[in-house]
This record gives C-alpha cells, sequence and structure tokens, in this order.
C-alpha cells in the first residue's frame, strides 16, 4: 500500500530561523566562502547578532554593538529605517505588474528624475543592481560613445571586483590570479602630468576616479578633479566619477565631486546607501549625448540591460531613501557630525606617538597610524611590521568590538588605518562613545603590556605562519 504523500510545510521564516540559526558559522564553513568565519573566529568578531535598529546592533546576550561601518557604507541610514520598510511593504502590497520587460512602469522614472535633481549637468539614469554593475556600465557607455579602448585609473583605487572593474582596480591583491584583464592603465591620484601623457596618446576613453579613495581614505588634491575634467575633455575623454561609497551625502555633500566648484562629471556611479540597506540597487548617471549614442536606434533597445534592473522592490527603497535624506536633513548631519568625530579625534594626534593622522570629509573618516618616538613603543611596532603591516590597526579594531562593541574595519590590506563610515544619522551621542572608547584603546596600546600586545603577539606568529 502506498503510503500517503506527507502533508506540504510551507515556508515559516520564525520557525526556520529558530530551528537552524544557530548553525550560522558552521552553514557559512561548509557551503560558503569557507575562510570568512575562520577569519572571524581568529580575531574573535565571531559574534551572533540577534537584531539591529538605525546604528546599532544586539548580541544573543541582549548586549548593544554601535556600527562605525555601515555595511560597507550600504546602512546609510542605519538599519531598518521606518520610513523605507513602510515603502517595501507598500511596494509589495500593490502587486504590480513589474519586470515585464515590455512596458514602462512609473518608480524607474521618478526616481531617475529626483535622482538627477541632485547631479546638474547629467540627463539620464540607467539602473542596474550593485556598484561594480554601475561601474561597469560607466566603462561600456565610455568606449562606445568615445570609440576608444582604454580607461585610466589611480593607483589604490577600488572600483569594484568583476572584470571589467577588476581592470581599474589598483589594488594588486584583488587582481592577482584573475588576468587577462582589460588593458587599462593606473595612474597615480593627483598627477595630472601622468595624466596627460596617457591622454596624448590619443586611446583614452576615461579617467574613473573615486573622489575620495575607500582604500586609505585619500582625497584628490583640492582642483584636480577640474584641471583633469579639462585635460580628458580638451582630449575628447571622459571623466567618470565613481560615488558608490562617497555619494548620496557621506562626505557631507551630496556627491562628493561637489565640493569643488566646477566638477561635472560625464558619467557617475552611485550604489550602497541607495538601497536604504534593503534591496541591491546600482545607479549609472550620465550626460545626454553618451545615452543616445549607446542606444543609437531600436536595434540597440537592449544592448544594455540588467534582469532585475529597475525592478518595483529597488525603486521604492531608492525614492524612499531620498525622501528620508531630505526630510531629516541627513546631508546636513553626516557634515556636522564629521566635522565634530574628525576634530575629536585630530585633538589626539598629539596625544598618542602611534596616532599619526586623521583625514577625510565628512562621514569618511581615516585613522592613521605610525611609527612611533620612544624605544619601548618603537620596538613593538618595528616587531608588528616585520611581519606583516597593517597589523597595529587590526590590533586597534579587535578591542574597539570585544572590550568596547563597537564595529571598525581595517581600511586595506597592508594598510595601518582603520576606516570610520557608520551611518549618516549618528550623532554626538556616538562620537562620544566612539572617542572615549578609541582613547582607552590608546592608552592601553601606549601603556607598553597588557592583553592589546599581547593579541598583537598571536597575530605576528599567524602572520609568519601564513607564508
Amino acid at each position: 500500500m502506498t503510503p500517503p504523500d506527507p502533508e506540504p510545510k510551507g515556508f515559516d521564516l520564525a520557525t526556520l530561523l529558530a530551528e537552524r540559526g544557530a548553525e550560522r558559522y558552521d552553514l557559512h564553513a561548509r557551503y560558503l566562502n569557507h575562510q570568512l568565519p575562520r577569519m572571524l573566529h581568529t580575531i574573535g568578531f565571531d559574534k551572533v547578532y540577534e537584531r539591529a535598529e538605525g546604528a546599532y546592533f544586539w548580541d544573543d546576550e541582549g548586549r548593544d554593538h554601535l556600527d562605525m561601518l555601515a555595511g560597507f557604507g550600504v546602512m546609510g541610514l542605519g538599519r531598518h529605517h521606518p520610513v523605507v520598510r513602510k515603502a517595501l511593504h507598500d511596494v509589495l502590497d500593490a502587486g504590480l505588474a513589474d519586470l515585464t520587460r515590455f512596458d514602462c512602469q512609473p518608480l524607474p522614472g521618478l526616481l531617475a528624475e529626483k535622482l538627477l535633481s541632485y547631479a546638474p549637468g547629467l540627463d539620464r539614469v540607467f539602473f542596474g543592481n550593485s556598484g561594480t554593475e554601475a561601474v561597469e556600465t560607466a566603462l561600456k557607455f565610455a568606449r562606445y560613445a568615445t570609440g576608444r579602448p582604454r580607461v585610466l585609473y589611480c593607483d589604490h583605487a577600488f572600483h569594484g571586483l568583476t572584470t571589467g572593474s577588476l581592470s581599474v582596480n589598483g589594488e594588486g591583491g584583488f587582481r592577482e590570479g584573475f588576468d587577462p584583464l582589460l588593458p587599462d592603465t593606473a595612474v597615480p591620484l593627483g598627477d595630472l602630468a601622468a595624466l596627460e601623457r596617457e591622454l596624448s596618446k590619443g586611446d583614452v576613453a576615461a579617467l574613473i576616479v573615486e573622489p575620495i579613495q575607500g582604500k586609505g581614505v585619500h582625497a584628490a588634491p583640492p582642483g584636480y578633479l577640474r584641471a583633469a575634467q579639462e585635460l580628458l575633455h580638451r582630449h575628447k575623454a571622459l571623466l567618470i566619477a565613481d560615488e558608490v561609497q562617497t555619494g548620496l551625502g557621506r562626505t557631507g555633500d551630496f556627491f562628493a565631486y561637489q565640493h569643488e566648484e566646477g566638477v561635472e562629471p560625464d558619467l557617475v556611479c552611485v550604489a550602497k546607501a541607495l538601497s536604504g540597506g534593503y534591496v541591491p540597487v546600482g545607479a549609472t548617471l550620465g550626460k545626454d549625448w553618451i545615452f543616445k549614442k549607446v542606444y543609437s536606434s531600436m536595434d540597440r533597445v537592449l544592448v544594455h540591460s540588467a534582469s532585475f534592473g529597475s525592478n518595483a522592490q529597488a525603486m521604492a527603497a531608492g525614492l524612499a531613501t531620498l525622501a528620508v535624506m531630505e526630510d531629516e536633513k541627513v546631508v546636513a548631519n553626516a557634515r556636522a557630525t564629521g566635522d565634530l568625530l574628525r576634530a575629536r579625534l585630530e585633538a589626539l594626534v598629539d596625544r598618542y606617538e602611534l596616532l599619526y593622522e586623521v583625514r577625510g570629509r565628512g562621514l569618511m573618516i581615516g585613522i592613521e597610524f605610525g611609527r612611533p618616538k620612544s624605544l619601548g613603543l618603537r620596538s613593538r611596532w618595528t616587531m608588528l611590521q616585520a611581519a606583516r603591516k597593517g597589523l597595529f590597526a587590526q590590533m586597534v579594531v579587535v578591542p574597539l568590538l570585544q572590550r568596547h562593541r563597537i564595529l571598525t574595519q581595517v581600511s586595506g590590506d597592508h594598510l595601518e588605518v582603520i576606516k570610520l563610515i557608520p551611518p549618516l544619522v549618528i550623532g554626538e551621542r556616538e562620537v562620544d562613545r566612539f572617542v572615549d572608547a578609541f582613547t582607552a584603546v590608546m592608552d592601553d596600546a601606549h601603556g607598553g603590556g597588557g592583553l592589546m600586545w599581547e593579541f598583537g603577539r598571536t597575530l605576528v606568529k599567524q602572520a609568519v605562519a601564513g607564508r
């Protein structure tokens, strides 16, 4: 006798998480990137976060953790902003005829119109799903519009990890083993002579540049973007501004290139914070003539597209995000709070030998450490540097989380720089908490002993063993 079919179980998210949530690190090690849980276990970052709101997480013991990382900049409004949540509930409840591919829904046009209102001189938008897709779009459009093959990028730049974006990534560690890439060329950030030498060869389509580089938090020198733009246009090449991390208020203006008068890029890449922290989205803003050249006939109507581009959920999240930014004056808050945080940290530079420099704009701040003068500290610093550059910055990041429940990141491999890119909604309370914690960690580091340097010796052993 055939047994009856089992009753369908359906799907219940809360039940699934209750039953299997404790397996999170094992599941990741077994089925995803196995090195991620290994790394988190090693440095003590293997926390169990249960919920989040605004600029805070809460762990499984109910303790709050201050987020100074914002999901690498995605959580510009913090987590679970009620306006964005409501917009997503509303768009799901509306049951729209989304992604038919053969109609024109209103939300993409409305979001494009709103985005372009912040970017005078730009006329059209292509929507994809991520920052690297926004960069890929800009590279393709620049090559097609100019008829030239080569794109210039800056040393130490980060523009994404798909093949085209990787070709303009200035960090060798990301590129290693993925050759051959596109025949693009690096120039030093701020070096106009190097830029002009490459442009004189006549095959350059564009220069792509982050107004403030995420790796190390290095800003383009004053006047560089405008001078570069003039050189590019003189040689019939384009300026691409990568605002994936710096855009949407991060640096205290809506776009970071707007800090410099007279800069009007031909293409601008946007993503991260536009998502509202919920739905992946990327956007490439550009001049009308570039789009019209790419989409030059009805035969070319789908010559560049994205299967999930312009989906209703992403468009609703983007529109809600921009509404919140206006209503809550988020850009002005990023400028004022960033100025306060940077000033408080700059005041510590003369106090601590190991603290070299504080730099940045708005709520994009780099804290760089450097070689101390006193003999005892210098010997410890030399020990770390001999094993692997960047270990001291990691020594700071770990106690900030483990002792003070503040999440930060080292700004890049082999860099003694911590990058702060918190949600743009933080205020004086969060500034006080971070500065107090950072001061305590610096006091410990300069005390010459204790748990911090003991952890440093552990990092040295791991670095040497990994060679």
